[in-house]
């Protein structure tokens, strides 16, 4: 997906312009993937431009960052206004938002501790993810040979720069098979998630999602969609999934900031279900986006104005 630039991004506090945002070809992140992000959405909506749970993305960034022992040199509140800042200074309406944090330059070797951190926050246009067509039709889907990366060798919970190796090389091998999207199974073969989303299974009218204890990050669209569903009437668990499982799914949906709700048609080369978008997959997807949009009061407080 191509980037389009915009004018202006937040780099430690300060708004510079988008072809000055450059970091030197020793940080230390770019060397060792020691840094963090957040993918965030702002919709348009009947009363201007709104952010999609702000303030969750911001701790969890956080979070990530505790991880690593990165100390983020400003609040969840401060980075929460750098992001609107950002927004309104791109006179932006729908749109993708990154904030990263990482560790800079200062020596050379390994060990980041005592590197200064850097912070970016950056907006731009974007559209669906994983294409209009998949977002209304569904995606073709693949189980990759790479396995995700296992809690016990990264924190696969925390969305850290450096586990992304993984999803790339998952994601890469999808496409160059003539797949949409990539399912990665975990270290005891259970089905964990995508490259860059989660993901649902529905089975005779039950909704289930593989368990944070399964490896995956815990998704913030993901959490969301749990509480629609519920919300809906449906029965949602968190639970196993067993590759086989997928095969007899009736339907079959991936979330996440980028991908949103999207349908996923077939897997390994075989149809989910009829082959066709599923009524409850339809519904959530309809849900979701009417809630982002504005035009579902339910949920108001996930919304943040620009």
């Amino acid at each position: 997906m191509q980037i389009q630039p915009t004018e202006k991004i937040w780099k430690n506090g300060k708004l510079i312009p988008w072809e000055d945002a450059t970091v030197h070809v020793m940080t230390h992140g770019l060397h060792y993937g020691t840094g963090a992000f957040e993918g965030i959405r702002a919709y348009s909506t009947p009363k201007g431009p709104a952010i999609f749970r702000l303030k969750e993305h911001m701790e969890r960034l956080q979070s990530s960052c505790k991880v690593l022992h990165i100390k983020l040199p400003y609040t969840v509140d401060e980075l929460c206004s750098a992001a609107k800042d950002t927004v309104k200074s791109n006179k932006l309406g729908a749109c993708y938002i990154r904030p990263i944090a990482f560790y800079g330059v200062h020596g050379f070797g390994v060990n980041p501790t005592g590197y200064p951190v850097e912070v970016f926050i950056i907006a731009f246009p974007i559209g669906a993810y994983l294409g209009e067509e998949g977002m209304k039709n569904g995606i073709r889907a693949h189980t990759s040979s790479w396995h995700r990366v296992t809690t016990g060798s990264v924190p696969a919970t925390a969305k850290v720069c450096g586990d992304y190796l993984n999803s790339a090389l998952a994601i890469m091998e999808a496409k160059m098979n003539g797949f949409d999207e990539t399912i990665m199974l975990n270290d005891t073969h259970m089905v964990a998630e995508g490259s860059g989303e989660n993901l649902f299974m529905v089975r005779k009218g039950r909704i289930s999602t593989p368990p944070i204890s399964a490896g995956i990050l815990p998704g913030i669209t993901r959490e969301s969609i749990m509480v629609l569903a519920k919300e809906m009437g449906h029965e949602v668990v968190e639970q196993d999934i067993a590759r086989p499982e997928l095969y007899l799914a009736d339907e079959i949906f991936l979330t996440g900031t980028a991908a949103e709700v999207t349908p996923v048609r077939e897997i390994d080369r075989r149809s989910v279900g009829d082959g066709k978008v599923g009524p409850i997959t339809k519904a959530i997807q309809s849900r979701f986006m009417a809630i982002v949009r504005g035009n579902d009061k339910k949920h108001g407080d996930w919304l943040t104005p620009v």
